[in-house]
């Protein structure tokens, strides 16, 4: 890399596509951004408006673009995550549109996602429910790739519920070509299924619940600059030991959940099965029957609501799910 570029300096008289490209990598990486080459070509296909893969058939650059590509630059540069610069983040075979005020999906939710959808593929009634919805990354794929599917979203955050319904409207065309659905819920997750509550009527009736809730503790603050000031805090901490929302999230499983039926739900790479009580695994395995439970989808007041939880490793070996089945009725 040539010496007389400093990290001042910003695309200027360069023009082609190459030299841009090259300079904007350099730059990034400086700054500590991580997978900077990515995310120079993604700025610069995006500003040009074509994929990342034909940027190299490209030459010349025009004023305009490379003043565009510095001001995206800057961004990212300051730390603005690169999916809110380009409005979209990939999740699986969909492109969800993500901005301030909703989580953005990660690719660690697809596994959660696979999961989900291999054991909704095998239910009669193909009923699922994605609890803490955020972008509708969980619903939309399962509906999507689940045909003649039922699926429930349910966002709390109103910011974040926006983004929901959006994609859900983006997606229209492609839920009626499989003769799926999504219906968006503004709820607490923790308490959607009780009495009064919108998914009342699905009580003890459905395949798969599903949900990436918030799991950090309150007290931990993420080190990254794109997650600590840009994700939504709501969408992040889950009180004290980060598992309030996961308690609220299991009896909602516990409520809608059929005999049989599957949770699968997202925790950090320290909740699983190693960190004893306080780890998902540890939570699902405590969890007993009331009354309300008990009437849902049977088992035993007092008894435990779900078969033993296991737990699943990411790509990168670590634990990062929890699977648990609802207990079949004695």
């Amino acid at each position: 890399m040539s010496e007389s570029w400093s990290d001042g300096q910003t695309i200027g008289a360069r023009t082609s596509v190459r030299d841009v490209l090259v300079d904007a990598e350099w730059r990034l990486r400086r700054a500590g951004v991580p997978s900077p080459a990515v995310d120079a070509a993604e700025i610069v296909a995006f500003v040009l408006q074509v994929p990342r893969t034909r940027l190299f058939l490209l030459d010349d650059l025009r004023d305009d673009q490379k003043v565009r590509i510095e001001q995206l630059l800057a961004l990212r540069l300051s730390r603005v995550p690169l999916q809110h610069i380009v409005g979209t983040a990939p999740f699986r075979h969909l492109e969800l549109q993500v901005g301030q005020g909703v989580f953005i999906p990660r690719p660690e939710t697809e596994l959660v996602t696979e999961a989900a959808l291999r054991a909704l593929l095998e239910s009669d009634d193909r009923i699922a429910v994605d609890l803490c919805s955020g972008s509708g990354a969980i619903a939309l794929a399962l509906a999507t790739e689940c045909p003649g599917s039922e699926v429930h979203a349910v966002e709390l955050d109103d910011a974040a519920v926006a983004w929901t319904r959006r994609n859900v409207d983006e997606h229209a065309d492609a839920l009626r070509a499989v003769g799926s659905s999504v219906t968006v819920h503004h709820r607490d997750a923790t308490t959607a299924a009780d009495s009064g509550g919108p998914l009342e009527e699905l009580r003890g009736r459905v395949g798969v619940v599903a949900s990436n809730p918030p799991y950090i503790p309150s007290s931990m603050v993420p080190r990254e600059p794109e997650v600590r000031d840009h994700e939504p805090p709501v969408a992040l901490y889950g009180g004290p030991d980060g598992l309030d929302i996961v308690r609220g999230v299991a009896r909602t499983a516990a409520l809608l959940l059929r005999p049989g039926g599957l949770l699968v739900i997202e925790h950090a790479d320290v909740q699983g099965t190693a960190a004893g009580p306080a780890g998902v695994p540890s939570v699902l395995d405590c969890l007993v029957a009331d009354e309300d439970v008990f009437s849902a989808s049977g088992g035993v007041v007092g008894g435990p609501v779900f078969d033993t939880a296991v737990d699943r490793i990411d790509l990168n070996g670590l634990p990062r799910f929890t699977l648990a089945r609802r207990v079949i009725r004695p």
